[in-house]
């Protein structure tokens, strides 16, 4: 057998076994996400063990609390543009521990006690694991319980019930792709099969049309060999996330590129990734269930979706740029110099790291022409979504 959780190995395998070969997108679905055993949903295994420095990999939530201090900043902006509606629900998806949580109603109850009276919490969770951990950060605030709420996911919200915000940090990169690479004979996609114990790759024609379109809107020239990834699922997702949007902001953090870079023909090899126990490496075949699995975000095909269900596009920047906007300089000078509490905050806004690497793409809906302290300076990048957002 593969390396990896037994009972999803078996789980996954039999199901090839059944079927014959299987979409990469369908096992990195399975990997992570099957509902008994994959890597983010089993209960064998806590979530605090998965997350932080001692687990497999780190969000920059763990890196230093200053990141939710400065959120809390932009969404008291973002409701005094919206005219102080009550209540105001920031709406947060892929919480990771609950640290975000905890540090955002943490500096609202602190800073902004007007919008913290107002203020209604929602996390779109569906692991017992992860629900588990958030409760316990979320602990000093569940004697309101209009404060803070608990749903599986975006199907149970209602269309167009939600003013305010809806925020993810880090949650696309980890949604299931589809793996492409350009042959002699033209686009193939990377399928799973099972042989002799253990998964193994093989090439075969697009699974979906609508994939296929995706890679016409994509549109560029690969030369063979050339490999990628196509995050359909986070298409849909963003459809979904505009149709329950009735009056406010989309804001999502991440690492990614625009179209055209994260296609570029220098990066031939792809972004896909797996973590175990911050090692790095590119097989999805080992440690199966036990390890996460990502890729780049692809932030113009987000705006477009976007677009296409209603939202405009606020602006594009990378996290130094918008933590900078937001003033996070003038935060840092209360910090002990010199101080290990300093450094990590830095690390929120280093180039060449998670300042550059990290983008914000912020969107909007029924807010006539916001101008959002958070996108003071936007890079190039505005200019670079829109190329891309028009083609």
């Amino acid at each position: 057998m593969s390396a990896g959780h037994p009972e999803l190995v078996a789980a996954i395998a039999s199901e090839v076994t059944a079927s014959g070969p299987i979409p990469f997108a369908r096992f990195m679905e399975l990997a992570l996400y099957h509902p008994r055993f994959g890597y983010y949903v089993c209960a064998s295994k806590p979530a605090t063990s998965r997350i932080g420095r001692t687990g497999d990999f780190y969000t920059s939530s763990d890196v230093h609390p200053i990141l939710g201090q400065v959120l809390t900043k932009q969404a008291e902006q973002m409701d005094r543009l919206l005219d102080r509606p009550s209540p105001f629900t920031i709406m947060e998806m892929g919480s990771g521990k609950g640290l975000l949580a905890r540090q955002i109603l943490s500096a609202a109850q602190r800073d902004y006690p007007s919008l913290f009276h107002r203020l209604r919490y929602v996390l779109i969770e569906r692991s017992p694991a992860m629900r588990e951990a958030q409760r316990h950060n979320l602990a000093p605030w569940l004697d309101r319980p209009e404060l803070v709420t608990w749903v599986d996911n975006l199907a149970q919200i209602p269309t167009h019930s939600l003013t305010g915000l809806f925020f993810s940090n880090e949650l696309v990169d980890s949604f299931p792709v589809h793996r492409i690479q350009m042959t002699a004979q033209g686009l193939k996609e990377l399928w799973v099969d099972y042989q002799d114990g253990q998964f193994v790759e093989c090439l075969k024609p697009l699974s979906s049309e609508q994939l296929a379109t995706q890679l016409r809107r994509i549109g560029l020239d690969w030369a063979e060999g050339y490999r990628t990834e196509v995050n359909l699922q986070a298409l849909e997702w963003m459809a979904h996330v505009a149709q329950r949007l009735d009056r406010g902001f989309v804001l999502t953090i991440d690492y990614g590129h625009t179209t055209q870079d994260l296609y570029s023909a220098d990066r031939k090899r792809g972004t896909f990734l797996c973590y175990r126990q911050h090692t790095v490496h590119e097989d999805p075949f080992l440690h199966v269930g036990e390890q996460d699995m990502t890729t780049h975000v692809d932030f113009s095909s987000l705006a477009i979706a976007g677009e296409a269900q209603g939202l405009q596009t606020t602006g594009f920047t990378n996290q130094m740029s918008f933590l900078m906007g937001l003033g996070i300089e003038q935060m840092l000078t209360g910090l002990p110099q010199d101080s290990p509490e300093l450094a990590a905050a830095i690390q929120l806004l280093r180039p060449n790291g998670m300042g550059t690497t990290f983008k914000v793409l912020v969107q909007h809906k029924a807010v006539p022409n916001p101008k959002l302290d958070g996108l003071q300076y936007q890079p190039f990048f505005r200019s670079a979504l829109t190329t891309q957002s028009a083609a």
